[in-house]
């Protein structure tokens, strides 16, 4: 049974720094691509990054490039988001996922599994 649980969520002001942490189990999941997604109240869940389990390639939507950044510590199963100079326009409630399917990075079709989700909220 995979599970994914996201914690490190928040209420912080604009220009500031929050990490998110996602902890992984019940797979292996070398061949799998992790990833972060948002979804803003009334709008549809997007994309945000992504990261490839091995070799730890990373893909990032432009909005955020400069910003955020992804990794994953093998050790713990644990992928990080490293967010900093926080915008108003982040805040969501922030899922990880993880993608089985070794392709479509950016495609939420092909993430099989979710986490609970934490909330992020920048105050301007």
């Amino acid at each position: 049974q995979v599970q994914l649980v996201e914690s490190g969520g928040g209420l912080v002001q604009a220009g500031g720094s929050l990490r998110l942490s996602c902890a992984a189990s019940g797979r292996t999941f070398s061949t799998y691509i992790m990833g972060w997604f948002r979804q803003a109240p009334g709008k549809e869940r997007e994309f945000v990054v992504g990261i490839r389990w091995s070799g730890g390639n990373t893909y990032y939507v432009d909005s955020v490039k400069g910003r955020f950044t992804i990794s994953r510590d093998n050790a713990k199963n644990t992928v990080y988001l490293q967010m900093n100079s926080l915008k108003p326009e982040d805040t969501a409630v922030y899922y990880c996922a993880a993608n089985p399917t070794g392709w479509g990075t950016s495609d939420i079709r092909r993430y099989e599994y979710w986490g609970q989700g934490t909330q992020v909220t920048v105050s301007s």
